[in-house]
């Protein structure tokens, strides 16, 4: 490959004129343009690799397709897919520098895509870069598509990729909770309904709970993933198909399909897929789905494992670090508290996409560079989150075994056992008596003789208080 000197530049030109272009860059003017245009983020689409991946992999399906159609010659398909296998190996990456929120519904991050494709193509084939005489961004790697095809395919299937992963880190964490709750499966405390004590549980329960919820959400966003298969890729500017073979749509999918290892399909109508952002508010209510309830998990974590003297101090989660500069021997619940704040991030996204989506006129959302920005951040934000939560804290959660026992005994809450067997109002007395005297309500009901020691010992044994066996026989007083 020919070295360049590091300032040279080489002249390219648009419909605004002639622009000057490092010589080095596998970009070109249009890419230059939109640098200068949209500095918005800080940060470029190279942030995600998935997409930069899905793009090289609807720009190989496209040519692909128009190489089997007779539209593109071999030598130049060949040059434009090895340039595609490249960067989806991760080549190049570099290259894509412009700004994921920028104007334009995407156009930039299609054009930024076919000025470096054309050039390493060019390369490939023995030309400099820039000689687009030979293979031209739009004419050659752009053929048949628009930035209304390419561009939302793209995004929707670097979204499943980073779906897929999210997946498996909420499993791992499922797993982790799942560990957790067999361990403390025999630890009994005290359930509570609106801060109050209620009825007695085990605090394996409690962790199977968090487990549940997981694999619930884990589940929702496998169906989210579905909707996001169906691709306009075909339709090029509104879905009419303008300046597209008839079998174009048809075969470009079916080596989508190929290239990226999922079901991708053509839309039903290719006008009414191009203007809809349907499935990204759809993906974007689970992904908020996903996030509230991460976040109410970890509000319980840092609620049970409040003190470690004057909370509840239930249970107690892993110290990974200092808590504060000023008092001495404070730990704080870090983990869970890192994990709210992406849920957070995640939620304030979610109306942004409702926002974008809602914005949309007629035949053409051009606001899907925000929808895509916002929704990739969550879904890697929300894996990391899952990852840290898995890893660094749940594994180390231990149970305060005496102090959940004494604090189920001392609890009122377990009259409600015995409500059934002496009566709501008998029930309402000795928990007054219980909590005025601070006696166990045990002591007091077979004090009043209301019910036998040997009835009281059934009644309250932890099987039947948490529902882990079937009720006994109902005793009389």
């Amino acid at each position: 490959m020919a070295q360049t000197a590091p300032h040279a530049t080489r002249v390219e030109h648009d419909l605004v004129g002639d622009k000057e272009v490092p010589a080095a860059a596998y970009y070109g003017v249009h890419t230059v343009r939109a640098v200068e245009n949209f500095a918005i983020t800080g940060s470029t689409i190279a942030r995600f690799p998935d997409l930069i991946a899905s793009l090289a992999a609807v720009k190989q399906a496209a040519a692909t397709a128009n190489r089997d159609l007779g539209l593109l010659p071999p030598d130049i398909a060949g040059a434009i897919v090895s340039a595609c296998q490249e960067i989806r190996g991760g080549r190049l990456a570099d290259q894509f520098v412009v700004d994921p929120v920028q104007g334009g519904a995407g156009t930039s991050t299609n054009m930024n895509a076919n000025e470096v494709i054309a050039n390493r193509a060019l390369e490939i084939l023995g030309h400099p870069r820039g000689f687009y005489e030979v293979v031209h961004p739009l004419d050659h790697v752009n053929l048949g598509q628009s930035t209304n095809d390419v561009y939302p395919t793209a995004v929707r299937l670097a979204l499943v990729a980073s779906l897929r992963r999210l997946c498996d880190s909420l499993r791992a964490l499922a797993d982790s909770f799942s560990a957790k709750a067999a361990e403390f499966s025999d630890v009994l405390k005290m359930g509570r309904t609106q801060l109050q004590d209620a009825v007695p549980m085990t605090l394996g329960q409690e962790f199977t709970t968090y487990a549940v919820m997981i694999e619930e959400d884990r589940q929702r966003l496998t169906e989210a993933a579905a909707l996001l298969l169906e691709s306009n890729l075909g339709g090029t500017a509104i879905g009419t198909g303008i300046n597209g073979h008839p079998r174009y749509a048809e075969l470009a999918c079916a080596h989508l399909a190929e290239i990226s290892g999922e079901p991708v399909q053509p839309a039903g109508d290719f006008i009414e897929a191009t203007q809809d952002c349907g499935a990204f508010v759809q993906l974007s209510g689970v992904l908020k789905r996903v996030a509230v309830k991460l976040s109410k998990t970890c509000n319980d974590l840092r609620l049970t494992s409040s003190g470690p003297t004057t909370g509840l101090g239930e249970i107690n989660l892993p110290p990974v670090q200092a808590g504060s500069s000023i008092m001495p021997g404070k730990v704080n619940p870090v983990i869970p508290e890192v994990v709210n704040q992406v849920a957070f991030e995640v939620i304030g996204n979610d109306l942004t996409v409702t926002m974008a989506a809602e914005a949309g006129q007629l035949q053409l959302n051009a606001f899907e560079p925000v929808i895509a920005y916002s929704l990739l951040r969550s879904l890697t934000h929300l894996r990391a989150a899952c990852d840290t939560l898995a890893t660094r804290c749940v594994p180390g959660i231990t149970a305060n075994r005496d102090h959940l026992h004494d604090s189920v005994h001392r609890s009122i809450g377990l009259v409600t056992a015995l409500a059934p067997h002496i009566g709501y109002a008998a029930s309402t007395t000795l928990a007054r008596q219980a909590l005025a005297t601070g006696r166990p309500v045990k002591d007091l009901a077979a004090e009043a003789g209301l019910l036998t020691p040997e009835q009281l010992d059934t009644l309250l044994r932890p099987e039947s208080l948490t529902g882990q066996a079937s009720r006994p026989t109902e005793a009389t007083s």
